[in-house]
């Protein structure tokens, strides 16, 4: 049960889940996308109403405990009211290396220091074996982000346009935070990421890898979003800064180009979020 205390204290939660090895999946649906992803439940928590819906998921697992109450109580242990009605405490998987991921990946996005945690139809199929067909990967990269929506606006966007994989920084908000998670809509648990470290050296792994690197930015020297499309790398890592200030000085140097988005109507720049949708399509 102590598992679903006082989860309003966000600081408790940052120092908690990752030292107990374990995440919240909060909501029916984030729930079974976790299970369906492989991983593993050490505990279930939900509100009566809730029990008919989840009960192939709870006789599926017999053995781990589910607790269940009024929605009054819920709210009592959690510090907060429960009103997608069910959770879970789950084993958080093992950290896959870069090395590991850059091999399994087609596409991938990589997110840098990001810390907010805000039916594959025929056709989809048919063309992600094209795509690996001919090799082609994508790569996200998101560095130093600190709200947690955004880390799930990003998420959720790659695994939509089919990005392979997302890198997250060291200082990046944790990507199952349960806000992230919950933002995501549980399309966290669809594409593959890890965390890279040491960044931004890790940038000359990624070039080892064959990957060509390129920045999210609004300084000197940018190309446009059109003109890195035009240049059709085969296999392309996009790196996204933080909300406020954007890329590192030292992550800057690194980089193969400079790209931006160009804006009109007197607007400086996207959202991190709305920027990283753009930019997945685009290249594509």
């Amino acid at each position: 049960m102590s598992d679903y205390t006082q989860l309003t204290d966000v600081h408790l939660r940052k120092l908690r889940e990752p030292a107990e090895g374990m995440y919240i999946a909060e909501s029916s649906r984030v729930l079974r996308r976790a299970l369906e992803a492989g991983h593993r439940p050490r505990s279930f928590f939900l509100a009566e109403k809730w029990l008919d819906d989840l009960q192939d998921v709870l006789a599926t697992h017999p053995d781990v405990p589910a607790f269940i109450g009024s929605a009054a109580l819920l709210e009592e242990i959690t510090g907060f009211h429960l009103h997608r009605g069910a959770m879970a405490a789950m084993h958080r998987p093992a950290p896959v290396p870069v090395h590991e991921l850059l091999a399994n990946a087609r596409r991938v996005a990589v997110l840098e220091d990001i810390v907010d945690h805000t039916d594959v139809s025929g056709r989809k199929v048919q063309e992600s074996a094209r795509v690996r067909a001919h090799g082609r990967s994508r790569i996200a990269v998101l560095e130093d982000l600190t709200d947690h929506t955004n880390v799930g606006a990003v998420f959720r966007s790659a695994a939509a346009i089919g990005v392979d994989a997302v890198l997250v920084t060291p200082q990046c908000a944790d990507p199952l935070y349960r806000r992230s998670i919950r933002v995501s809509m549980g399309t966290v648990f669809q594409v593959p990421w890890t965390r890279i470290d040491p960044w931004p050296a890790g940038i000359e792994q990624l070039k080892d890898a064959g990957y060509f690197v390129a920045g999210m930015s609004l300084g000197e020297g940018a190309i446009t979003l059109d003109e890195l499309v035009a240049q059709d790398h085969q296999n392309l890592v996009l790196v996204f800064g933080t909300e406020g200030d954007g890329l590192k000085p030292e992550t800057d140097r690194l980089l193969d180009a400079r790209v931006t988005i160009p804006m009109m109507n007197g607007v400086d720049s996207l959202n991190v979020a709305a920027s990283s949708a753009v930019a997945f399509y685009a290249t594509r």
